[in-house]
């Protein structure tokens, strides 16, 4: 039986269609990502909440009308919100236990600490906490009495990279635990790096994307091996990894409005394919290009340019970090303003390691 049922979810408002058909299951053990904007991301958990009503449509939590009956269900739910606040006054370790409390939950405060990597931060008041520390704190807040499922909001927005180990390390626990888990972001590459099942929602449709690696294998967590198989690891590529070549002098042509934009390969970080359109991210700023990420991937691949990801090509003369997430699961880090995170397919680890010749 699933633990989260969306059966025909629509909202709308007057004529105007806010929210498109949603149909959608999670199963224990199993986690959901919704790629979208902050605004819908926030609207779908509004109605699954019953905060405010569907047009139509229903949402079962197990065998009960969530919506309808939220107070009745709400301790199977752990719900963290983009804008949640925070006591800045309590002590980290006096906030868990407040949830503790309200919830007569079992489980250790030492522990909640240890699973969001807060231990050494038990005795500090909140206010003291970075925004990445906070966010952890607002995710441990879920999982406190033991809910089946997981309702997180941009759980990785703007956070470091310890941050985002500890939470993909939180995510790989709960799985193993069985918990139904829906995550909602506006980050496609974030979306990729999590699970296989991804959903694209934005105004007019909802879609599954195909998201699995060209080579067939399971990009994310093998959820029967204890975390311990597969601890999260960091490599710092050396500045000299990469082979300077002499290159031809290409130019990567961009439309914007009536105007057509060349861009100077160097100046781009990486390219994104996103329904079917190949999008330049160059200096913060993203460019729809006239070319498919094949034919990017033909002229680009001499001038230091890789293919990580179906989905995704990378200059690797901007790559900083190779993130290993679990051992069938990496991400890039860029060295830029963003430190952007671009998916690594477990099928081109290997052939990552031979163009950078480690």
């Amino acid at each position: 039986m699933a633990v989260l049922t969306i059966d025909r979810l629509i909202k709308r408002q007057g004529n105007a269609l806010l929210l498109p058909e949603i149909n959608l299951q999670i199963k224990s053990g199993q986690c959901v990502v919704v790629q979208c904007n902050n605004e819908l991301g926030h609207l779908l958990i509004q109605l699954l909440l019953g905060d405010i009503p569907a047009s139509s449509g229903h949402v079962l939590i197990e065998d009960s009308n969530l919506p309808q009956h939220f107070k009745k269900n709400a301790h199977k739910i752990g719900v963290s919100l983009l804008n949640d606040g925070l006591y800045g006054r309590l002590k980290v370790k006096d906030s868990l236990t407040f949830y503790k409390n309200i919830y007569q939950a079992t489980i250790s405060i030492d522990e909640v600490l240890h699973k969001i990597g807060l231990e050494d931060k038990k005795n500090s008041k909140i206010s003291s906490l970075t925004f990445s520390e906070q966010k952890r704190l607002h995710l441990g807040r879920t999982i406190i009495h033991n809910p089946v499922l997981l309702i997180w909001e941009e759980p990785e927005q703007n956070v470091d990279i310890e941050s985002h180990i500890i939470i993909r390390s939180l995510l790989t626990e709960l799985l193993n635990e069985g918990k139904a888990i829906l995550i909602t972001t506006s980050y496609l590459a974030d979306a990729i790096s999590i699970t296989n099942e991804v959903y694209r929602l934005n105004e007019h449709e909802f879609k599954k994307l195909d998201v699995s690696d060209d080579s067939g294998v399971d990009l994310h967590t093998d959820v029967t091996a204890p975390l311990e198989e597969y601890p999260s690891q960091t490599t710092i590529l050396p500045p000299t990894a990469i082979e300077v070549r002499p290159v031809r002098v290409e130019k990567i042509p961009a439309k914007v409005d009536d105007k057509i934009i060349l861009f100077d390969p160097t100046e781009i970080n990486f390219i994104e394919s996103s329904e079917g359109i190949s999008l330049l991210h160059v200096k913060g700023a993203t460019f729809p290009c006239v070319f498919t990420l094949s034919d990017l991937e033909i002229r680009l691949k001499p001038l230091g340019f890789f293919r990580c990801h179906r989905s995704y090509i990378v200059n690797l003369q901007k790559v900083r970090e190779v993130i290993s997430w679990t051992r069938n699961s990496f991400s890039l880090i860029l060295d830029d303003d963003k430190k952007s995170s671009i998916p690594l397919s477990k099928g081109k680890y290997d052939e990552l390691k031979g163009t950078l010749g480690i």
